[in-house]
């Protein structure tokens, strides 16, 4: 997740800019960069990798000036590199601009700039804007601002400079956070409080659609249409440590509930705009090769590996593709039977996990044509894969996987989708529907997060067992599997996940009176079978908790002890709301036992050996 700070006032603007981008590493980010207007005019230094690969650049071109905009690179277009890291400029030099988000046509905008004449030496969205505000410039950049965002489709938060006002910083949200802070003689913008709490507790809020404009002396809160806007100040209290976290307690829980915002981001720009269809841009498989794959292998380790698991799920029913499910340490050695209709899809959080990077030349080696599922753009897996599709969940801290989890099951839902379009499974209003009813999903979580107390009850309940069963059919089978993984993980309960109509050939011998089974029942198709199942554990004295739809609440509660419930959405679809709720449960329960959530014993974030 890019990091934006700006400053304008009377002090050491290069140091306030590095001070703030330092307290936004915590956001991760693969490059940064500063620009300056100094007594030479607007200068940018930028740098790949790490805050003191740009620190060391400025030591010997320092920026002296009183006005800035700075920025912390997360790769979504083009690898990371001098040249795509921020901030951006015109082909003048006259304009620099740093952005977080997606502008989503900004293909169709590069393309119209370029007939127009201008050279691109980057491949980002962002340097589209630079240009779009300096062709619009009439003598004002506030009215160039608003112009060019017109243009602009998608989600962006932006800090806006030009040598031809100095005295100014434009700052624009669109869908992405964006702050202002108010100080005496000097104001600030960020992506978030930490970049500016150093300097002033004093904010306002941007919402979407609303612009501000600084000088040293004053803030003008407008709309992008041009109203002024009158808006009480905001006084911030927290500690810098609770401002990195947002105000949440944990990394994880923040993390969570993040997960709305990361489902839009990976959705944004790869819908069709009538609603009928999905792209992907910068996917290299052509209809022809989609239309002779005969298998799809997908090959991940953990949470990743889960999410393959609804991924096959996802393919399977869309596309009607056979697929199969890989852990990665295993792949390699069980000689698998790759051809070139064969196509491998590699799922890392990280991009940097050892077995999947093993997994993945093995694949090619025989091959296959092979696609990268991953949190990082610029990583060794999306480096060396035939095609990626990025999930923009933004940096995890926590340990414990959760929206680049759902992000993937995003993806995977995408991705089935274009299968589907090209190889002529689905009708376009089924397509059309499921569209629709993705769209719904922020939203939909959002309505889970607001159970978190009843959530939290449930789990200071199981926190006092030492032993778990999560049990489900079909996709919810894949699900609980990645809950169960999530409960061991956090809050070191034992847990196992079954497959429901298991129960009978082995498992049931585990059953004892009063051990908590946590069912999953979405799946319409398999509820009657399911439900017979949660009655095989009853009546062997499990105590169960089942989650399902509200429709379904009063004929469970005649079977089971507990019952939780989920939006309705898409049979297809459930993974992505009925993992929020198991997520909570093992942030409570692990909270409750009084562990370090954000950092659980004897695991790391990023596995890079196998």
């Amino acid at each position: 997740m890019c990091g934006i700070v700006g400053y304008i006032g009377d002090k050491d603007t290069q140091a306030i800019l590095i001070d703030g981008l330092r307290k936004l590493e915590y956001r991760g980010y693969d490059s940064a960069g500063i620009s300056v207007f100094t007594n030479e005019g607007l200068q940018v230094v930028k740098a790949q990798g790490r805050m003191a690969n740009l620190e060391s650049k400025l030591e010997h071109h320092p920026l002296v000036g009183t006005a800035g905009i700075g920025h912390t690179r997360w790769a979504t277009h083009g690898k990371p590199s001098d040249e795509n890291s921020h901030p951006h400029m015109d082909a003048q030099h006259k304009f620099s601009v740093v952005h977080n988000g997606i502008i989503e046509n900004y293909l169709e905008l590069k393309d119209e700039l370029i007939r127009s004449g201008v050279e691109f030496l980057s491949e980002t969205d962002t340097e589209v804007i630079a240009h779009l505000v300096a062709r619009e410039y009439e003598g004002d950049i506030v009215k160039a601002v608003q112009k060019a965002v017109t243009y602009m489709r998608g989600a962006f938060a932006l800090g806006v400079l030009t040598e031809h006002e100095p005295d100014k910083l434009v700052a624009v949200r669109q869908a992405s956070p964006l702050v202002i802070g108010v100080g005496e003689g000097e104001n600030f913008i960020g992506s978030d409080i930490p970049a500016i709490l150093k300097y002033t507790r004093n904010v306002y809020i941007l919402n979407d659609g609303e612009m501000a404009v600084l000088t040293q002396d004053a803030v003008e809160l407008m709309t992008i249409e041009g109203n002024f806007i009158s808006r009480e100040m905001i006084h911030v209290d927290w500690d810098a440590v609770t401002a990195e976290k947002g105000g949440f307690d944990h990394f994880m829980l923040k993390e969570i509930h993040e997960q709305p915002k990361a489902y839009r981001d990976t959705m944004l720009g790869r819908i069709n705009d009538d609603g009928k269809g999905v792209h992907f841009s910068d996917l290299k498989l052509t209809a022809e090769q989609i239309r002779n794959i005969r298998n799809v292998q997908i090959v991940a380790c953990g949470t990743a590996y889960h999410a393959g698991l609804v991924g096959r799920n996802i393919i399977e029913k869309m596309a009607k593709i056979p697929v199969e499910t890989d852990v990665a340490s295993e792949y390699r050695y069980r000689s698998p039977i790759i051809n070139k209709d064969t196509l491998v899809i590699v799922v890392s959080q990280s991009g940097e996990t050892a077995d999947t990077l093993a997994a993945l030349r093995e694949a090619q080696a025989n091959g296959a044509h092979v696609i990268a599922v991953t949190n990082v753009v610029g990583s060794s897996i999306a480096r060396d894969a035939d095609d990626v599709i990025a999930t923009l969940a933004g940096p995890e801290i926590a340990v414990a996987s959760t929206k680049a989890y759902t992000s993937q099951l995003i993806a995977f839902y995408l991705f089935g989708l274009h299968l589907a379009d090209i190889r002529g499974t689905m009708t376009t209003e089924e397509i059309s529907e499921t569209l629709a009813a993705m769209e719904s999903l922020p939203e939909q979580v959002e309505k889970i997060l607001e159970m978190a107390p009843e959530i939290k009850q449930y789990a200071e309940h199981i926190a006092q067992h030492k032993h778990l069963f999560f049990i489900g059919r079909g996709v919810d089978y894949a699900v609980v599997q990645e809950g169960s993984l999530k409960l061991k993980e956090i809050s070191y309960i034992h847990s196992e996940a079954y497959a429901a109509g298991e129960l009978k050939h082995g498992t049931l011998a585990l059953i004892e009176d009063g051990i908590p089974v946590i069912a999953l029942a979405t799946q319409e198709d398999v509820l009657e079978k399911t439900v017979s199942n949660i009655k095989e554990v009853k009546a062997r004295g499990g105590e169960v908790m089942v989650i399902s739809y509200d429709e379904h609440r009063e004929d469970l509660l005649k079977s089971v002890d507990y019952v939780m419930t989920i939006p309705k959405t898409l049979q297809t679809l459930t993974p992505a709301l009925s993992v929020v709720t198991l997520q909570l449960l093992a942030y409570y329960a692990s909270l409750a036992l009084e562990h370090d959530v954000d950092k659980p014993r004897n695991l790391a974030k990023s596995v890079t050996v196998e």
